[in-house]
């Protein structure tokens, strides 16, 4: 049986998915797309080689098994809301969005649909999610990114910080995921999804750099726990076209598409 997927947003990480399928993915076939541009769609589609049609977001849920979620945050319901009252598997790296809307996760449950956190850009969340069926008594991440990563964040305009004057490694945030996920929506899904693994989104704290001296997204987490210690470290090669966006998360993006289709799957 083949799978029917559909793409919400057709950036950075949505075209490299639909490239990935369109190339062949095992039990996988891309469907259909959402997108702001259509007409921008359709020619990266047609560039890959690709025959999906560009869609509205109520054809999107009715007419695919799969709906990848990769558009701006500001469009995360009127594409969940729908896909999930259809009963469909979202695929999701929107985790920031998703902790300020966590009723689309009863929504799911109501209606048999499911939301999957696309992970691969942050490592050790299996270590969490077990450790966090005994005690945790503290998770910490700390995040370090190249200033340009950073643009346009909005807790920037609230600390009068422009990232064009930073020259050292500057603080720029220290406090829980919940907030941090508020003041860089689309910087911290990460942190996010460590949180949804682990203690919550106002237990987990989060420290947020930017320091010039780095051309990687480094994330570092410490976690304390009655089942183990452990602290990990990740450097992501921010993508060419979208600094604030790492490499490895679109292919984490298709290593979930992958988990779902393959007769084994490797990690809980």
């Amino acid at each position: 049986m083949i799978c029917r997927v559909g793409i919400a947003g057709l950036g950075v990480i949505g075209a490299k998915v639909a490239g990935r399928l369109t190339a062949g993915l095992e039990g996988m076939a891309l469907s259909a797309v959402v997108s702001g541009d259509a007409d921008k769609a359709r020619r990266t589609l047609a560039v890959m080689g690709a025959t999906a049609p560009v869609v509205s977001t109520e054809e999107l849920a009715r007419e695919c098994d799969i709906i990848v979620e990769c558009a701006p945050t500001a469009a995360f319901l009127s594409i969940v809301e729908p896909a999930l009252d259809a009963g469909r598997v979202v695929v999701t790296v929107s985790a920031a969005a998703l902790i300020e809307h966590m009723h689309v996760v009863d929504r799911a449950r109501a209606k048999g649909g499911r939301v999957i956190i696309a992970t691969g850009a942050l490592l050790g969340l299996d270590a969490v999610r077990a450790a966090a069926l005994g005690e945790i008594r503290t998770v910490t991440m700390i995040t370090r990114k190249p200033p340009k990563s950073l643009r346009g964040a909005p807790h920037l305009a609230v600390i009068g910080v422009d990232m064009d004057d930073v020259t050292e490694p500057t603080l720029l945030f220290d406090g829980s995921a919940r907030d941090g996920a508020r003041g860089f929506p689309a910087n911290v899904n990460v942190a996010a999804s460590l949180a949804l693994a682990g203690v919550g989104p106002d237990r987990t704290r989060l420290q947020i750099w930017a320091d010039p001296t780095l051309e990687r997204n480094m994330h570092t987490i410490k976690v304390d726990a009655d089942s183990a210690r452990f602290e990990m470290t990740i450097e992501n090669v921010p993508s060419v076209e979208k600094p604030g966006t790492g490499r490895i998360t679109a292919l984490s993006v298709i290593a979930a598409l992958e988990g779902l289709a393959s007769p084994l799957k490797v990690g809980s």
